[in-house]
């Protein structure tokens, strides 16, 4: 993947050799995403983690000093073009949408760090809070990512940060909001399945972040695509179930299988176009 001539973002935070307070406070959409995460790892359903997360009020965060990564750290400065081509291609897309873009802070860490949706932990992989509106990733992830889920390559480390901005996309529109109301209203599989398609309009819309920024910077090279796609389909929950547990249960898929998440990246791949990407809608998965 050739990045050589993005510019290096201004919305990065180093706070791997910091520390931060922690207050209370409440759940919220925040904590669902969090649950999510989670859900990746172990195969729990994210409903189930939230039971415990409302006995356990989630922290309030107080940020630790943060600062910018080395001018020589080349896995920071990776994804803070990464960061830079999702501002690009976002900043774009969205005026071409009557709107106006507001790009996310990418925070890096090590072990664990405060957010707005409580204590961020290393094992919870990457993810996004709504409530400070940053991505959070400790770069040790690739490692697990590679070695664990055998998705190596720069793009299909690139699709998880776009993954993560395009559920700061869904913030901005209010997407989130609806869902989050919508979960409230509704049983665990009902909201299980909400859940899946509010994760594969992410993975959509990454696929069209791949695309356009291919459009604007000829950054692919050859299988790269495939890297992505094999990132896609090696998170899926099938997948993970089958790895954390020895069986499938589909009704508590929260992030769609390893054939939808594929089949949605590559929608919005093939389109470019974020418009394609209305999950909620799609009769079928």
């Amino acid at each position: 993947m050739r990045m050589d001539d993005y510019r290096d973002s201004d919305n990065v935070e180093d706070r791997r050799d910091g520390g931060g307070g922690i207050g209370r406070g409440g759940v919220g959409i925040g904590g669902i995403v969090l649950a999510l995460v989670v859900s990746y790892f172990t195969g729990i359903n994210p409903m189930t983690l939230l039971g415990v997360m409302e006995q356990t009020p989630l922290a309030q965060h107080s940020a630790p000093a943060a600062h910018k990564p080395p001018a020589n750290d080349e896995s920071a400065r990776f994804v803070s073009r990464v960061l830079a081509s999702t501002e690009d291609v976002w900043n774009d897309s969205f005026r071409q949408n009557g709107r106006q873009y507001e790009a996310p802070k990418l925070v890096l860490f090590s072990g664990s760090t405060p957010t707005a949706c409580g204590t961020g932990q290393s094992a919870m992989g990457p993810f996004y809070c709504p409530g400070d509106r940053k991505v959070y990733i400790d770069l040790a992830f690739y490692r697990e990512l590679k070695d664990r889920f055998h998705a190596p390559g720069e793009f299909a480390q690139a699709y998880v940060i776009a993954h993560e901005v395009g559920h700061h996309v869904q913030n901005l529109l209010g997407i989130a909001d609806k869902v989050h109301q919508a979960q409230q209203r509704t049983g665990k599989a009902e909201a299980n399945a909400l859940s899946v398609r509010m994760e594969l309009q992410a993975d959509c819309l990454a696929g069209v972040w791949g695309k356009r920024t291919d459009t604007m910077k000829k950054v692919l090279e050859p299988g790269d695509l495939e890297a992505a796609l094999n990132a896609a389909s090696a998170i899926g929950d099938d997948r993970l179930q089958q790895q954390a547990q020895g069986r499938i249960v589909p009704e508590s898929f929260t992030h769609g299988s390893s054939a939808q998440r594929v089949r949605w990246f590559k929608a919005g791949f093939e389109s470019g176009d974020m418009n394609q990407c209305n999950t909620f809608k799609a009769a079928q998965l």
